[in-house]
């Protein structure tokens, strides 16, 4: 029996997942349930011709291969967002996270479904075959997260009377001590924290700081950008995209991603 592989020329594959840009925990938790329901799902439907083979069979093998795509394109999806802005290139993205995952997605199907359901590898003759159906859904996945994802912009809310101030201003540089934050821009590792004193680094994840900025009213306008709301003065439009123009002559851009939440929250 060769279910999946019973015929010569192997056309049939599963593929994994193209991550969504999420806080890495959140990503991966979502990822591993999305993997584990599909390839429940799959072993129930006897997906890729396995109908034939037990159904516990199916379900030992369908479960981990979904997991391991999902774990191998979270890892892809992390390493190439801190190369590639998903804003401004969509599809270079797409392609990007699909050249990276097919591959060895199609050599870990080729490996496992052998052993799997019939006790050996098959011959390498039949790796080419599964590179066409693993691209072409996980193109299809990579496409829907990068152009569908409903990313939503992190907002943060002034501190209620009574309620506890926020703690990102307790970061600043003791130069910086007592200064009005305008903007935190996420430059590598570190965070250059934009004030009407000036700006200085620190080394913090923009993740970490939206968590302590909360007390202070303002918004992630994009990945690299958290704005204080106090600090707009002016929005400018053009080729698609808004720039916020903030005190002190600093601008700050909008991401296509959070246009449509922010401009629904008044920011302009």
């Amino acid at each position: 029996m060769s279910p999946i592989l019973n015929s010569p020329n192997p056309s049939n594959r599963s593929a994994d997942f193209a991550l969504p840009r999420k806080p890495l925990t959140l990503g991966l938790v979502r990822g591993i349930v999305v993997a584990a329901a599909a390839g429940g799902g799959f072993a129930f439907m006897g997906a890729f011709g396995t109908g034939e083979a037990p159904f516990g069979l199916r379900l030992a093998y369908w479960v981990p291969v979904m997991l391991a795509g999902a774990f191998w394109g979270h890892l892809c999806s992390r390493l190439i967002e801190r190369w590639i802005d998903l804003d401004e290139r969509p599809w270079l993205t797409v392609v990007a996270l699909t050249a990276a995952i097919t591959g060895p997605v199609s050599v870990l199907v080729w490996a496992v479904t052998g052993l799997v359901f019939d006790g050996h590898l098959y011959p390498l003759s039949a790796l080419p075959y599964m590179l066409i159906p693993v691209g072409v859904v996980t193109a299809t996945l990579s496409a829907i997260n990068v152009f569908l994802s409903k990313a939503q912009p992190v907002q943060t809310h002034a501190a209620e009377v009574g309620a506890p101030a926020a703690r990102f201003p307790d970061r600043l540089p003791m130069k910086l001590r007592g200064a009005t934050i305008r903007a935190v821009q996420a430059e590598d590792h570190y965070l250059r924290i934009h004030t009407d004193r000036g700006s200085d680094l620190i080394l913090m994840r923009l993740a970490d700081a939206l968590e302590e900025l909360e007390g202070l009213e303002g918004a992630q306008t994009h990945r690299s950008w958290w704005v204080a709301r106090d600090a707009v003065r002016d929005v400018a439009r053009g080729d698609g995209r808004a720039t916020l123009s903030l005190d002190g002559g600093l601008t700050a851009p909008v991401s296509r991603r959070y246009a449509k939440a922010l401009r629904d929250a008044g920011w302009y």
